[in-house]
């Protein structure tokens, strides 16, 4: 295999969805060894998103999938990552071979096909073209034209890219004639020239080399969705499921944690986040959420040192140090719930939190003055 570039020694990649073409802990092991990490899930200190494509077929069988996906993929670009599509990713691993050299822009892709540029760039994120991201080649070209076209017959962004790798190599559409319709009577559907072949997008991936992983994705994307409803019980038991298939999984034990906070149950959720600690040391929400957890129950010594923790681990991060200046108020710690506060407002100064920090700050003043008065 040919050496990747790009990939930067420290980073670490999130997955959300399943690989469709090769399995995450095959995948995770190649990272690793080229001294970066690879997890589920995305945390503070993920600075990759990939995107799998069975993320896609579970999308096109829920309500209001492709939103959420497409929530998803802003959020994770707000918040400074890189998102990736899997074909990019194998790629950077050196696991898939990188296409012929390109030339053609983002912005020329988009004012030669009169494709939109949100589904440009969700199609390329669902590897919908022959290159993931900028430059393209003649041949993304055409398929992005055959691509505005279904768009303006009525079909989504989703819909295309559900149905496009049901026939093979992406790159072979170019030759043919892609339409809108369906015999089955599904408008969203897209089919080949003369309606011999239907492209069913919810019948998109064979599964085969992934399959030993699949029953892990599928079991975590139901945890989550579990979680995201508020069943608690439900999704502690199925992140339990993923933990049992998968032990080192520091990100099931931490929601799995939350999860059981939530439900009630506080001594079961510090074990956890306990054990999310121990798998990854350096897993900042585990140590912010069991600092919360201890101050909910009085411990004020054990959270003082779990927030410390926390900070010391990412800077950057304003909630723990928020956190740490209510706690030292409520411990009758002026002075040092005052430094936290400014320390936290050097952080956050725009919002509901920072507007509370200030207030405390005066607060301490006044206090303050009025001692020495």
């Amino acid at each position: 295999m040919t050496a990747p570039t790009g990939i930067i020694p420290g980073a670490v990649f999130g997955s959300i969805g399943a690989l469709a073409a090769f399995p995450l802990r095959l995948a995770a092991r190649e990272v690793e060894r080229r001294h970066g990490q690879l997890r589920r899930g995305v945390t503070r200190r993920t600075s990759h998103v990939v995107f799998g494509r069975t993320l896609l077929a579970r999308a096109g069988m829920a309500k209001a999938g492709d939103v959420e996906i497409e929530r998803r993929v802003s959020a994770e670009r707000a918040a400074g990552r890189v998102v990736i599509s899997e074909n990019g990713f194998l790629r950077l691993l050196g696991l898939m071979k990188a296409p012929e050299a390109s030339s053609l822009s983002r912005q020329s892709l988009i004012d030669q096909s009169k494709l939109s540029g949100a589904d440009l760039d969700l199609l390329s994120l669902f590897d919908a073209f022959e290159h993931d991201s900028e430059p393209y080649s003649f041949r993304d070209l055409i398929l992005a034209r055959k691509y505005a076209g279904l768009v303006a017959g009525g079909a989504s962004w989703g819909a295309i890219a559900r149905s496009v790798h049901r026939s093979g190599p992406v790159a072979s559409l170019t030759a043919k004639s892609l339409n809108v319709g369906s015999q089955h009577g599904r408008p969203d559907a897209i089919y080949l020239e003369g309606g011999q072949s239907e492209l069913d997008g919810q019948l998109l991936f064979d599964l085969g080399s992934a399959a030993g992983d699949d029953t892990l994705e599928d079991l975590f994307a139901e945890a989550e969705s579990a979680e995201e409803q508020g069943d608690h019980e439900q999704a502690a038991a199925l992140y339990q499921r993923c933990l049992s298939i998968d032990p080192s999984d520091a990100i099931a034990a931490f929601n799995r944690a939350n999860c059981l906070r939530g439900g009630g149950r506080v001594n079961e959720a510090a074990h956890d986040y306990a054990r999310a600690i121990k798998l990854d040391p350096a897993f900042v929400e585990a140590w912010f959420n069991l600092a919360g957890l201890m101050s909910d129950q009085g411990k004020v010594a054990s959270a003082r040192r779990h927030l410390h923790k926390a900070i010391a681990l990412d800077k950057t991060y304003a909630d723990p140090v928020f956190n740490l200046a209510r706690l030292e108020f409520d411990a009758g710690n002026l002075a040092e719930a005052r430094r936290n506060w400014a320390r936290y407002l050097e952080l956050d100064a725009d919002s509901e939190w920072a507007r509370m920090a200030a207030k405390g700050i005066q607060f301490v003043d006044l206090q303050m003055a009025r001692t020495v008065g």
